[in-house]
């Protein structure tokens, strides 16, 4: 599997003001990423660049739905 992203980690796509960071990991054969700068509380993994992106877009909007929950 190429790594459709390219060879090292970079920032992605921007979902409601947030970006993806991502990385492919080879020996799986798997992209991972998560929110900038919110490493330890949003991580995700897919096979494929589109699987990714809805991924990540999802994971954007559990965040923002946590935080708005926490907000009151």
């Amino acid at each position: 599997m190429t790594n459709e992203f390219g060879d090292e980690a970079m920032d992605l796509k921007e979902h409601k003001g947030h970006y993806a960071v991502v990385e492919f990991d080879a020996e799986d054969e798997i992209f991972v990423g998560h929110i900038a700068g919110i490493a330890d509380l949003v991580g995700f993994h897919a096979k494929t660049v589109t699987d990714f992106e809805t991924a990540f877009h999802e994971a954007v909007d559990d965040y923002l739905e946590i935080l708005a929950k926490a907000a009151g």
